[in-house]
């Protein structure tokens, strides 16, 4: 259970700060792994080493992704991380939930390109922090910038951890 909220408490942090800088910290994704990795060394040095052949083969084939610029860097850091405290069986339906989720996001993105009003196309300085970064989000969407895709992993992540499918 310790072990389920220290991650969702993470995995709320790197959404977060991937919407409102388009960066995942390198923390999130050393904490994530650390946690993830004590939980499962504490079913057995098997599990665990079991867990870190899968999150190492996740890694290589997400580095692919990364160099042909699919996926950022720390997108690639958190899913690796996040997969090192998953049963093998687990990942693979971690990413089917983020890349469905990613999918979404992306439509939800080009849709709202097309919607939202052009005076939007100018990012705003004044107003508190939300109202501010809803504003900037809109700008970068109008200006068809990068997906916040840490949304998505945290979604994929979350759904597995929670309801373990």
């Amino acid at each position: 259970m310790l072990f389920s909220a220290s991650l969702l408490l993470l995995l709320a942090a790197a959404t977060w700060r991937d919407i409102a800088t388009r960066t995942i910290p390198d923390t999130v994704s050393i904490l994530a792994a650390l946690v993830g990795l004590a939980a499962r060394f504490s079913l057995g040095p098997q599990a665990a080493l079991l867990s870190i052949l899968t999150a190492a083969a996740l890694f290589a084939l997400l580095l692919f992704l990364f160099a042909r610029g699919a996926l950022g860097g720390g997108d690639v850091k958190l899913m690796s991380a996040l997969a090192l405290g998953m049963a093998p069986a687990m990942v693979w339906d971690f990413l089917v939930v983020t890349a469905i989720t990613g999918g979404v996001l992306a439509f939800a993105y080009l849709a709202l390109s097309r919607l939202l009003p052009a005076h939007l196309a100018r990012p705003v300085i004044a107003g508190g922090t939300l109202p501010r970064l809803c504003h900037v989000e809109a700008w970068r969407i109008r200006r068809r910038g990068p997906l916040p895709y840490g949304l998505a992993i945290a979604v994929g992540g979350a759904t597995v951890l929670l309801h373990g499918i």
